[in-house]
C-alpha cells in the first residue's frame, strides 16, 4: 500500500494535468460542433483548420515573430549577461539584476499599456499615420524575453572558472578568440535553454501582444481571442492538438539528446573528447555567426516580403463577424481583393483585425496607436465616436449600394443625418430556453429569468449594461435614464434574482445552453442559431421575444484617421453587394437590413421558415421601437454609478 500511494498520487497529478488536452483531443475529432456531446468521428475540423487562410497567416506571424524575437533576445541577453557578470561592484551588480528582474515580476497587463503609450509617444512625435505595427510588438517580444535569457546565462558563466579565459589569452589568444573557444562553450547550455525559453513565452504571450499589435499582423493568440465574440470553433481544438504533439515531440527529442550526454556516454567516448573540444568551439562559432545573421535579415526579410507594394486597406472587426470560407462559406476579403483586381485592374492588400467589444476598438482608435479605414462599431459607440469628430462623412455616390438598405434603418438616434454610417446587421435581444425544462406557459416574458421554479438553471448577463437591461425592460424603466433612483430599483431587482441564478456569463452561455447545464438565459437571437445547431440530443432549445427588449445595430464606418477613404467606400459598397451580402448574413446569423439579403429566396430557403420568422419579426415601425428601446450612451457619472451598483449586485 505504501508503495502504491505515491503512484496513485502521481497518476492523479497527471490527471489533473492532462485531462482538458485530452478532451481536446477527443473533440477535435467530433463531427459536430459541441463540446458536450461526441457524434462521430471525423477530419472535418482538421480540413477546415487547414482551408482557413486567416488562423493559418496567423500561426506563420506568431512563429515569425516568436523567432524573431529569441534570435534578438538571446543575442542582446548573452551580451548583457556577459557584461553584467564583469561588473566588479556587487552594488552595480545587484542594481543591474533588480532592473533586468522589474519585466519578469511585473503584471503583463501593466507593461502593454506602458508600451503602447510610449509606441503612441513616439509615433505622434515623428508624425506617424499608425504607431503600432509588426515593430512595436517584435521590440515588446524582445522587451519580456531579453530579462529570461541573461537569468539562464549568468549562473554558468558564475560557475566558470576565471582563470580559464586569462589562462587562454596567456597562450596567444585574442581576447575575441578565447571567448569563442573558452567562454561561449561555457555559456551554450544556458544560451540553449534561455533560447528555448523565449521562443515559449513569446510564443504564448497574449497580453502584451494584445496591446502593442497593429493593422495587418495578427498573432494566434490574438486570433483565438477575437473568437469569442461567438463560440471558438473546433477547429481550433484541432490546432491545439496539433501543437501540443509538437511540443511534446520537441521534448522526446531533447530528453533523448541529453541521455546521450550522460556521463556513461560521455565515459565511453572520453578518448575522443580533445577533438570534440574543438569541434565544439568551432560549431559554437557557427552556431553564433547564424543568430546573428538572422537577427538581423529575419525582420528585415519579413519587411520586404509584407511591405506595401500594393495599395492597403486596414479593416476593423468584430471577431467571428464576416464570412471568411471556412465550411465552404465565401472568404469575403479574398473574394473584395480578386474583384477589385476584376473591376479596377489593379491589386488591393485588406489588412483585417479584429476586436472583441466596442471599447477596445475605441480606446485603440482614440489613443492615435492604430490607423483603420472601415469599421464597424455597435450604435451608441457610433454615437459617441461620431460626437467626439471621429468619424468621416461618407460619399455615398462611391456607395450605389446604400439605396438597398431600408428606409427605417435610416436616420436613426446614432445618425439622425445619415452622414457616417452603412448598416451591416442588427439584432434585438430575447430569451433561450431548453423546452425539455421550462413549461411553455412560464414564458413569453422577463419574468422566466426571475421564476425560482427555475432555481440554478438561469443565467444573467456578466456585463453591468446587460444585466441591468433585463431588470429595466422587466420594470418598465427607461433604460436610459438618468434618474438614479430608476437604476436603484433595476439594482434591487438583480439582487432578488441573484440567489437563484447559476451564473453570470457571457461567452460561456455557448457550452452551458447547449450541453443543457442550464436552460435559461438571455441573450441575441442570431447566437440562438448558433447553440440550437450544437445542442446535445437530450436538449431541445427554443426562443421569444419578451417585450419590451433591447435592440442593435451595427454598422460601417470609416474613422477620421483613415488613410484612403475612397478605397474604403468601395469596400463598403462591396459589402452591400448581393453575394457579399447573403454569405455575410448565413454566416453569422444575425438579421441584415439589405433588401437583397431579406428578399431573396436563396436565402430564405437556407435560413428556413423558422429562423426568418425570429431574425425578420413583423415589428412595424423598426425604428421607432429602436429609437426606444436602444441603449445609448450614458455619460461619465452614469457610468461610474452604474458600476457602483454592478459591484453591489456582484457582491450580494
Amino acid at each position: 500500500m505504501k508503495k502504491a500511494i505515491p503512484n496513485i498520487l502521481t497518476a492523479l497529478v497527471f490527471l489533473f494535468l492532462f485531462a482538458p488536452i485530452a478532451i481536446l483531443l477527443i473533440f477535435s475529432f467530433n463531427e459536430s460542433k459541441s463540446l458536450s456531446v461526441f457524434s462521430e468521428f471525423s477530419l472535418h475540423w482538421y480540413t477546415e483548420l487547414f482551408n482557413d487562410r486567416n488562423t493559418l497567416e496567423a500561426v506563420g506571424n506568431t512563429l515569425l515573430l516568436a523567432t524573431s524575437a529569441t534570435v534578438i533576445s538571446t543575442v542582446m541577453g548573452t551580451a548583457a549577461a556577459w557584461g553584467i557578470d564583469r561588473v566588479r561592484s556587487r552594488w552595480y551588480r545587484g542594481v543591474m539584476n533588480t532592473v533586468t528582474d522589474i519585466p519578469m515580476t511585473n503584471p503583463d497587463i501593466i507593461t502593454g499599456i506602458s508600451l503602447m503609450l510610449m509606441f503612441v509617444f513616439v509615433g505622434r512625435f515623428f508624425g506617424a499615420a499608425s504607431s503600432l505595427n509588426f515593430w512595436t510588438m517584435l521590440i515588446a517580444h524582445v522587451t519580456f524575453c531579453l530579462p529570461y535569457v541573461i537569468l539562464q546565462v549568468l549562473p554558468k558563466l558564475s560557475q566558470m572558472d576565471k582563470s580559464l579565459p586569462e589562462a587562454a589569452m596567456d597562450l596567444g589568444c585574442t581576447p575575441m578568440k578565447a571567448f569563442f573557444k573558452v567562454e561561449l562553450p561555457e555559456m551554450m547550455p544556458g544560451i540553449v535553454t534561455g533560447a528555448i525559453m523565449a521562443f515559449t513565452i513569446s510564443l504564448d504571450d497574449f497580453v502584451i501582444s494584445y496591446f502593442t499589435s497593429g493593422t495587418g499582423f495578427e498573432t494566434l493568440p490574438i486570433r483565438i481571442y477575437s473568437m469569442t465574440k461567438k463560440t471558438v470553433t473546433p477547429k481550433m481544438y484541432a490546432l491545439a492538438i496539433i501543437i501540443f504533439f509538437v511540443t511534446l515531440s520537441l521534448l522526446l527529442i531533447s530528453n533523448f539528446i541529453e541521455a546521450r550526454g550522460s556521463e556513461e556516454y560521455l565515459e565511453y567516448n572520453k578518448k575522443k573528447s580533445r577533438r570534440k573540444t574543438s569541434s565544439h568551439t568551432g560549431y559554437a562559432k557557427k552556431v553564433v555567426a547564424a543568430v546573428l545573421s538572422i537577427a538581423l535579415i529575419a525582420p528585415i526579410a519579413y519587411k520586404a516580403i509584407s511591405g506595401p507594394k500594393k495599395q492597403v486597406l486596414n479593416v476593423y472587426n468584430w471577431g467571428e463577424y464576416i464570412s471568411d470560407g471556412s465550411e465552404d462559406t465565401l472568404d469575403t476579403i479574398k473574394a473584395f481583393e480578386q474583384w477589385y483586381k476584376e473591376t479596377y485592374g489593379s491589386e488591393v492588400t485588406v489588412n483585417y483585425s479584429t476586436y472583441t467589444s466596442n471599447e477596445d476598438m475605441y480606446n485603440k482608435i482614440s489613443k492615435g496607436a492604430v490607423s483603420y479605414d472601415v469599421i464597424i462599431p455597435s450604435d451608441y459607440m457610433i454615437d459617441r465616436m461620431a460626437s467626439e469628430g471621429m468619424l468621416q462623412e461618407l460619399d455615398f455616390d462611391n456607395i450605389p449600394n446604400y439605396k438597398y438598405i431600408e428606409d427605417s434603418f435610416r436616420s436613426l438616434y446614432y445618425d439622425p443625418e445619415n452622414k457616417y454610417t452603412v448598416p451591416y446587421t442588427y439584432g434585438i435581444v430575447g430569451i433561450i430556453y431548453d423546452s425539455n425544462v421550462v413549461d411553455e406557459k412560464d414564458t413569453g416574458s422577463w419574468d422566466l429569468m426571475w421564476n425560482e421554479k427555475y432555481a440554478n438553471n438561469i443565467l444573467q448577463y456578466n456585463n453591468s449594461r446587460d444585466a441591468f437591461g433585463t431588470a429595466m425592460y422587466k420594470l418598465g424603466i427607461d433604460v436610459n435614464t438618468h434618474d438614479k433612483s430608476q437604476w436603484d430599483k433595476a439594482c434591487e431587482e438583480l439582487i432578488k434574482q441573484r440567489p437563484i441564478l447559476k451564473s453570470f456569463v457571457m461567452d460561456e452561455i455557448y457550452n452551458m445552453m447547449e450541453s443543457g447545464e442550464a436552460a435559461i438565459g438571455s441573450y441575441y437571437a442570431g447566437d440562438y442559431f448558433t447553440m440550437r445547431d450544437a445542442q446535445a440530443p437530450d436538449v431541445d432549445l427554443k426562443f421569444y421575444y419578451p417585450e419590451p427588449t433591447n435592440f442593435f445595430v451595427d454598422a460601417m464606418c470609416i474613422p477620421t484617421c483613415a488613410q484612403n477613404k475612397e478605397l474604403a467606400e468601395i469596400f463598403i459598397n462591396f459589402m452591400l453587394s448581393k453575394e457579399a451580402a447573403i454569405a455575410n448574413a448565413e454566416y453569422i446569423n444575425y438579421a441584415s437590413p439589405n433588401s437583397l439579403v431579406y428578399e431573396d429566396e436563396g436565402y430564405i430557403e437556407d435560413m428556413g421558415e423558422d429562423a426568418i420568422e425570429i431574425l425578420y419579426p413583423e415589428l412595424g415601425d423598426f425604428s421607432e421601437l429602436y429609437n426606444k428601446y436602444a441603449y445609448r450612451s450614458l455619460d461619465t457619472q452614469m457610468l461610474d454609478y452604474l458600476n457602483t451598483l454592478w459591484e453591489n449586485v456582484k457582491i450580494n
